[in-house]
């Protein structure tokens, strides 16, 4: 299986600006540019290679944890991941953090935080990160 994504950039890189398309469309000319990646904070100004790799991780994440929960017996009704990943201008990226809550009947705390670990490790995007440290935060609610 491929996917893929396509960038354009146009102009330098202080005012220069972007558009990224995904093969399936979901990312359509999305503009990104240095403000967005460096000085929005806010993260409105557009998308930016850090935010797309974090939406990648939590996804990924967020399957696998829920095919290793109904593995084990015990399927989630809610898995929510949120991945956050720092980038240190002038050093790179430093590391994405995943933080995640998870309603899953039937399991308990030990087991539940057994299998966020494995999913952690397991899962193809964290595997790609393996460059940088990947943090969990697991909460069952």
């Amino acid at each position: 299986m491929k996917r893929q994504a396509t960038a354009v950039w146009k102009g330098d890189f202080e005012n220069g600006g972007g558009v990224v398309s995904s093969q399936s469309g979901v990312l359509a000319n999305q503009g990104y540019d240095a403000k967005g990646r460096f000085k929005d904070e806010e993260g409105r100004s557009g998308t930016n290679p850090e935010e797309l790799i974090a939406a990648a991780h939590a996804s990924c994440f967020a399957m696998q944890l829920s095919a290793f929960l109904a593995q084990n017996g015990t399927p989630g009704s809610r898995v929510q991941a949120t991945a956050t990943v720092e980038l240190k201008p002038g050093e790179g990226i430093k590391g994405s953090h995943l933080n995640l809550e998870a309603e899953v009947p039937g399991i308990d705390q030990a087991k539940f935080e057994e299998l966020a670990n494995k999913a952690k490790a397991e899962c193809p995007v964290s595997r790609a990160l393996g460059a940088i440290d990947v943090t969990l935060e697991a909460k069952l609610v």
